[in-house]
């Protein structure tokens, strides 16, 4: 009986064993979804997007792009979560993830382990910008402005916990002055209202203002990244212009249930990484000023270990955990 019993349980194992790697060799069958936690038009829509077209080339399927915006993309994190683990659902990740757990944010989640990596995508630097009447055309002129006028400027963002909104957080640490932080449910919608004067200050992606700084709809004050970006050339970092060691950017990557088979998440790490190479992914991410990354699931998983150890400390430093 003993032994019938342990026959019985390699026998189950070993099928469960055929049968994913079965699923595997025939995977993708079917089109795959892509589930991303914010607003059209936002930097992650469009990250994904370009990403997304790509990968189905390669995979022979289409990635089908799924807006599921609100609560930092907490919202579509978990729905990814939650889904068949069979390589069907993905979630777009983000930095903004990493920030929510570390803020102890409800419905959060722990990109380590309640997702899966399969592979880091790009990086959106941000650009401080201001509405063209703010009375600042420098990050030092900005400073002195909001010192001397303590509240009065506010500042959007995508949402808490969110990169716009830790950036003017570690500003308002950094330069001793109060901003108030204004959250919207998409970074375009906050842009407009940059451009309207409702918000006087955002930090935000490149992705989303570039047109708008070129079509002088906003004032642009400084890169809020270590090194100039190329679509910008003669435009300083805020580290440099004013407040040494500044850096925040954006990041994104795949993610899958935590469940999913690695023969899966490998095939689609080595999509991501295809795609990633490609010159028509390259082109199309200069254009909007968003810097590639490669890495697939092994890379990834460590990217995201490193990002959270970053993003705790400045979490705890701005004041933000609860």
């Amino acid at each position: 009986m003993h032994f019938s019993s342990k026959l019985t349980r390699a026998l189950a194992i070993g099928a469960a064993l055929l049968s994913t790697a079965a699923q595997a060799q025939g995977y993708p069958e079917r089109p795959i979804r892509l589930l991303i936690g914010f607003a059209p038009g936002s930097s992650a829509d469009v990250s994904a997007r370009i990403v997304a077209d790509q990968m189905g080339k390669s995979l022979g399927q289409p990635v089908v792009v799924e807006v599921r915006a609100g609560a930092s993309s907490n919202i579509a994190a978990e729905a990814t979560a939650k889904a068949e683990p069979d390589g069907y659902t993905l979630f777009l990740g983000s930095v903004a993830n990493v920030i929510s757990r570390g803020m102890k944010q409800s419905g959060s989640l722990d990109m380590g382990k309640d997702l899966k990596a399969v592979g880091l995508i790009c990086a959106v630097p941000n650009i401080l910008v201001v509405n063209p009447t703010v009375k600042a055309t420098t990050v030092k002129e900005l400073i002195a402005y909001a010192k001397a006028n303590p509240g009065t400027l506010n500042y959007g963002s995508p949402g808490p916990g969110t990169i716009p909104h830790l950036s003017g957080e570690l500003f308002n640490v950094m330069a001793g002055v109060s901003m108030v932080h204004v959250p919207y449910k998409g970074t375009a919608q906050a842009a407009q209202d940059v451009v309207g004067g409702t918000l006087q200050v955002m930090f935000a992606p490149s992705s989303t203002v570039l047109g708008l700084i070129e079509g002088k709809q906003v004032r642009a004050l400084g890169w809020t990244i270590t090194t100039r970006g190329p679509s910008l050339p003669d435009l300083p970092t805020v580290a440099e212009a004013g407040l040494p060691g500044f850096d925040t950017s954006i990041w994104f990557g795949l993610n899958a249930p935590p469940a999913t088979p690695d023969t899966i998440t490998a095939k689609l790490g080595a999509a991501v990484v295809a795609a990633g190479k490609s010159e028509t992914v390259a082109k199309a991410f200069r254009a909007q000023g968003i810097e590639p990354l490669s890495g697939g699931p092994a890379e990834y998983a460590k990217y995201i270990a490193g990002e959270t150890t970053k993003w705790n400390k400045i979490v705890v430093k701005a004041g933000l955990a609860k």
